[in-house]
């Protein structure tokens, strides 16, 4: 709970920097320092909703937990669209400030604090190394399309970025208490339940942040109207987060699991199929709909057999992993469909002057009718990858998925 309450309070005091910002640097160390208050609050979330529930109530709880996370998640572009229609994109950040007030005193008062007795010492090592060379792959991947592949510094970037994480599984191997035990891959419903969690937010993650360019940039969507085009996820992800548990108990979890990921494909492919200036219903409707009945239907039972695959003492650190894994996928979506994206669009318009075109689109330039279709084009590739990232879930939770969630 410390740990918890520690991270809202940096997440709270990082959004009030955000909304401060005089520049754009000062907004990207507020955005920082809210990542780490992130880091910090959700993994403790799901640790004490582990200690706090029994096995027969965890896939229910779990359940709750991610409805009500997609709910807001997805609650969040509406209003932030509605705020930056009608008043200041400065208000997205402040409103997380009573928030987290409300939130802190809910935690303080009702719930109970979950230690470890055999906890150890931080593993500094092994996180310099972790950071290292997540942020080294990611800024050489987002940098590439304007670069060049062969360009120095970004071999330099991808060179150090790898050699940090084999520096951090080596670590990781000899820390008598790492960060990240590495015997819990030993497990393969763990290790098939992380490989779910890397290919499904992957997916989700990269359609999810290219969409509302195309909903606006392409459809013609507000800001508003772009953030009122989520809210079939976010309703079935909240209204039916109770069903996913019992679902899963009574035709198997490994059922769930693998029938969840096709199905967000399947939404995930219809998103890519409206053409330019499609409305809202023969547009995002159907996708965002059948999307959200896949996801619903994988993220609890996931959750309760990360949790279920480990040691009660491993809970927090299992979750701790596994939050850490679908950043990480989120994060390597936005730079490798970024290229993906810029590669396709490149191609399509041609010319010396195409790839500052696409930074000149997605940083809110005007489009002329070649770049809409091109943008369009390079985005239905994308939505097409992520969907096929989605279906790989699948099969993953097909062939290690447990038939049955832990009782006891």
């Amino acid at each position: 709970r410390r740990i918890f309450l520690i991270g809202v309070s940096i997440f709270a005091v990082a959004s009030i920097a955000c909304g401060l910002a005089p520049n754009v640097e000062m907004l990207i160390g507020g955005r920082a320092l809210q990542g780490i208050g992130a880091a910090l609050l959700t993994p403790g979330a799901l640790a004490l909703i582990g200690s706090a529930f029994s096995m027969e109530e965890r896939g229910k709880a779990f359940g709750a937990w991610a409805g009500a996370g997609a709910l807001f998640g997805m609650v969040g572009p509406l209003l932030g669209g509605w705020l930056s229609d009608h008043a200041d994109w400065r208000f997205i950040f402040w409103i997380n400030v009573p928030l987290a007030a409300l939130t802190m005193a809910v935690a303080w008062r009702a719930v109970p604090e979950s230690r470890d007795s055999d906890a150890r010492g931080l593993d500094w090592r092994g996180a310099l190394l972790a950071m290292t060379g997540l942020a080294a792959l990611t800024w050489s991947l987002i940098s590439a399309p304007d670069r060049g592949w062969g360009d120095p510094t970004i071999i330099i970037g991808l060179v150090c970025g790898a050699a940090a994480l084999a520096a951090f599984l080596l670590v990781e191997a000899r820390e008598r208490h790492p960060m990240t035990p590495l015997a819990l891959f030993r497990s393969s419903v763990f290790s098939g339940m992380n490989l779910l969690t890397l290919l499904l937010y992957f997916a989700l993650g990269g359609a999810m942040f290219f969409l509302p360019f195309d909903l606006i940039r392409v459809q013609g969507f507000s800001a508003t109207m772009a953030g009122a085009a989520m809210l079939p996820f976010a309703v079935i992800m909240g209204l039916f987060s109770g069903l996913a548990g019992p679902l899963a108990d009574r035709f198997g979890a490994r059922l769930s699991l693998a029938v969840g990921p096709v199905l967000a494909g399947m939404g995930l492919s219809l998103l890519a199929l409206p053409g330019p200036g499609a409305g809202y219903v023969d547009g995002p409707l159907a996708g965002m709909t059948v999307l959200a009945v896949g996801m619903r239907l994988a993220v609890g039972p996931l959750t309760a057999a990360v949790m279920g695959a480990v040691r009660p003492a491993h809970v927090g650190v299992a979750s701790g992993v596994n939050n850490a894994v679908a950043r990480i996928a989120a994060l390597l979506a936005v730079a490798l469909m970024g290229a993906l994206m810029s590669s396709v669009f490149v191609g399509q318009v041609g010319g010396a002057d195409a790839r500052a075109l696409f930074g000149e689109v997605m940083a809110g330039g005007a489009l002329h009718s070649g770049a809409v279709d091109a943008f369009h084009a390079s985005f239905r590739v994308v939505m097409f990858a992520c969907a096929a990232c989605a279906v790989a879930a699948g099969i993953v939770g097909g062939l290690t998925g447990p038939r049955r969630l832990p009782r006891s």
